[in-house]
């Protein structure tokens, strides 16, 4: 039975979708099935997969949410699950924002996102859900539906303000919808260790939380070597082997493996 997290977080520039993208690429280097969600109406999950205009798709998580809506019968896996170097994959697009705006005005709405996922936990060892930066329906349903989140925390301090509110949203959805919810822990992205900023604000989230929320031993490094990968529809590690970012990817992955037991 696969397991299901979240990689999320209230500000945008965190790094939620190049970590989906290595994550999902590392873990199946490791031997392990994995699907990966765009649950982001921007479709850049999509992108890096290798899709080049998301707006022609009419198989994309936007769709499997509107037949749910709809109470309509999903269509087989086959139909909307695309694979790229061995990892599975559910496209996104704008038409995903449509379906936000009608989850506001439905009843049961943070339930159609697990209805979803549900049957294909047995077909996997994980699946990542990459969510909006945002605190709407859609990251609920994200919530919803997961076992496990991982916060992805940019060293500025903006994104670590966003942190806390997340943290407050993961405890509501833990207390109202989801009560099985953890959190994995917090991932430290984007780092520069050489500035004083980032290593006074990783110490405090270190400090702060490390006996509440795990705080992944891991950071990844700035490098411009990520945009370059993304821009080749390639994970960092495959696109340069020896970049820092793609060596603390696979670093991460094994950590979170480690992490469950």
């Amino acid at each position: 039975m696969g397991k299901i997290y979240v990689i999320g977080s209230q500000k945008g520039g965190t790094a939620k979708t190049t970590t989906t993208f290595n994550l999902a690429y590392c873990l199946r280097k490791m031997g392990k099935r994995v699907l990966a969600v765009d649950f982001d109406s921007q479709a850049n999950l999509t992108t890096c997969f290798g899709v080049e205009d998301t707006g022609v798709l009419d198989d994309t998580i936007g769709h499997l949410m509107m037949a749910q809506i709809e109470d309509m019968k999903l269509p087989s896996p086959k139909k909307y699950i695309r694979t790229k170097d061995g990892v599975d994959f559910i496209p996104s697009s704008i038409y995903l924002s449509v379906v936000d705006a009608k989850l506001r005005l439905e009843m049961g709405a943070e339930k159609m996102l697990p209805g979803i996922l549900e049957p294909l936990r047995e077909k996997y060892d994980y699946i990542l859900i990459d969510t909006c930066p945002s605190l709407g329906t859609l990251t609920i349903n994200a919530l919803a539906a997961s076992d496990e989140v991982i916060i992805t925390v940019n060293p500025q301090l903006l994104a670590m303000m966003g942190m806390q509110d997340f943290l407050r949203t993961v405890v509501k959805i833990r207390k109202r919808i989801n009560p099985g919810l953890g959190i994995a822990g917090i991932l430290m992205t984007m780092c520069e260790p050489r500035t004083k900023l980032c290593r006074v604000l990783t110490e405090e989230v270190t400090e702060s939380f490390q006996e509440q929320i795990r705080v992944f031993e891991t950071r990844i490094p700035s490098t411009v070597k990520v945009g370059e990968s993304i821009y080749y529809s390639l994970p960092v590690a495959e696109y340069s082997p020896k970049a820092s970012a793609g060596m603390a990817y696979r670093k991460f992955a094994k950590e979170l493996v480690s992490y469950e037991g």
